[in-house]
Order: C-alpha cells, then structure tokens, then sequence
C-alpha cells in the first residue's frame, strides 16, 4: 500500500506541472488582458489614459513579457509559496485566499459527508424495496433534485424561508458575530448558517448518487452467486452486505475524485446568491476582470483537488473491492 501510495504521489507532481501549463493556457486564451479591461473602464468613466501611463502600467504588471517568460515566473512563484499579486485587490492572491479556502474546504467536506451518508444507505433501502411506495417517492424526490438548478433552489428557499418564517437568509454568520471573536456561539452560528448552502448544493448531487446505488445494486442482486448463496440458506443481512453492497460502492468510491472539486466549483453561483465569503466569487470576479494571477490559482486549487480526490477514489476502491490490486501486483 505505501509503495503504491509513493507511486501515485509521484505521479502527481508531474500532473501538477501538466496541469499548470493546461491552466496557464486556459486564462491566457481570452483576448486582451487586465490592463485591457481596467483602461476601458477608465475610459467609460471619462478617464483620459495616455500612452506612457498604458506602457508604464504594462511594465508595473509584467504584462509587457511574453506568454513563456510569465509562465515561468508564475510556475516559479507557485512552487516557491508565492501566488502572485492580484490585478483587481492590489493584494497578495495567499493572503486572499487564506481568508476564503477555509470556508469553502468546510463547506465542501461537510457537503460531500451528507451526500455520501444519505446517498448510499437510501440507495440501499431503494434496491431491496423494488417498486414500492418508497422507491417511487424517494426516486421522484431524486429526479426532481437532479433537474433543479442549484441557483433556483436557493432563490426557492430563500423566498419561502423570507416569506413564512420572517427569516433572512444570506452570509455564514448573523450581524452580531459577523466581526466578533471565535466562540462557541459564533461556531453555532456558522454551523446554522451553513446549513442551507450544504442542503442546496448537495440536492442534485444526492438524487445522482442515489439512482447510481440503487442501480447497481439492482444489477448484483440478480447475479448467479447472489442467488446461489441465498439457495445455500446464507442469512439476506449478511448475503446483502458482504458481496453486493461493497461491489456496487465501487461507483460511488470512483466519483469523489470529480465530485470534490466539483462542489468547490459549483458552489461558485450559489455563493453569489448566498452572499457566502467563498471562493467561488473571487473566481468569477477574477474571470471577469482576467485577473490571471487569482484565477489561475484558483484553478489550480481546483485542479489539486481533482487530482487528490482520485488518489482516495483509488485507495477506497482498492480496499472496498478485493478484485482490483495494485500496480504491479500479479
């Protein structure tokens, strides 16, 4: 296991540099620049920029060099701990996202934690109880919330929870705590606060989960060696969770890998809705004003996750699944 585990850790600093370059393209593709876009706001407000003040600023923001030579400051700076400086907050890019990463790592890992807890066990339920009553109302429930954009179930409840209950919904803390020390009644608050993005961004994700689970399931339930154990008298508890169970996680264990970064990403919309101190605005204002510096480091977080959350999908599905071994193992 710690061989594989060194292998695969390997692998993933050479990703990392691929990546790097993929992402690096990516945020150099749009046309113009920062500069491009902060002068014609200026000149939207009646600004007048001369000639020398445009080659001054290209030179104050190491626009002036070539796409290679800001690669390769930018890939050194990145190595080094040193994210850059950002366009648009005059701020190191680190200190801006030392405020925010923390926030979105949380929501994400609680999200992914509801997800899985009530995906696999309700998939369960939906298998064993083929055609019932339940399975057709928790299916509907699931299909409804792979349909429903996240961004309408949040205007949904943020309406309702206004309208009805007098609540206003928005931010991770209350007014009173907002700017006040760490408590516990400040903790309490963030917790309550973060219910609601956690139960929107994981409606969709759930619904999915639980048709994979439940489909699959459905599939090992019917094999020969399930039905030849159960022939053999083998108690329905231990038949169910002992073959059938653990091989239809594989396909739930093989999606964290995406499912991760996914979330950090997608709660980018919802954020906005929310008001949430996240950094999914920070990408989307650093994208709009080609902010290269935030957005490609942004990207890379992303990307650093993606690449993370498939070596635990490996790991898992090696553990769940005894077929699957190694690299190398005969």
């Amino acid at each position: 296991m710690l061989a594989y585990i060194a292998r695969r850790l390997m692998y993933m600093v050479v990703t990392f540099f691929a990546l790097s370059v993929v992402v690096f393209i990516i945020i150099q593709l749009p046309p113009g620049d920062y500069l491009s876009s902060y002068i014609q706001r200026l000149q939207a407000e009646g600004t007048v920029v001369a000639e020398e003040q445009i080659v001054a600023l290209r030179e104050y923001y190491g626009l002036d060099k070539s796409a290679v030579e800001q690669y390769i400051k930018w890939i050194t700076r990145l190595v080094q701990g040193d994210l850059g400086t950002s366009f648009q907050w005059n701020k190191p890019v680190a200190q801006l996202l030392r405020e925010r990463v923390p926030y979105s790592a949380m929501l994400a890992i609680l999200t992914i934690v509801v997800i899985y807890s009530v995906a696999v066990p309700v998939g369960i339920y939906l298998a064993t109880h083929q055609y019932s009553f339940g399975d057709y109302a928790i299916s509907l429930v699931a299909l409804a919330g792979m349909a429903t954009p996240n961004f309408m179930l949040a205007l949904i409840l943020m309406y309702i929870l206004f309208r009805v209950f007098g609540m206003s919904v928005g931010g991770l803390f209350s007014p009173d705590y907002a700017m006040a020390p760490w408590s516990w009644g400040k903790v309490l608050d963030l917790a309550r606060h973060m219910l609601l993005p956690i139960l929107i961004i994981g409606f969709g994700s759930t619904g999915g989960l639980i048709r994979t689970m439940r489909a699959v399931l459905l599939d090992e339930l019917k094999k020969q060696y399930v039905v030849t154990a159960r022939a053999k008298g083998v108690p329905e508890r231990t038949l169910l969770f002992r073959y059938p169970v653990r091989i239809a996680l594989n396909p739930i264990a093989s999606t964290i890998g995406w499912r991760l970064p996914q979330i950090v990403s997608g709660e980018t919309v919802i954020s906005i809705v929310l008001s949430l101190p996240t950094t999914g605005p920070l990408l989307y204002q650093a994208l709009i004003s080609q902010d290269m510096f935030m957005a490609g480091s942004i990207v890379m977080v992303l990307s650093v996750l993606t690449v993370i959350g498939t070596l635990i999908s490996d790991i898992l599905l090696v553990m769940i699944d005894p077929r699957i071994s190694f690299e190398g193992r005969k």
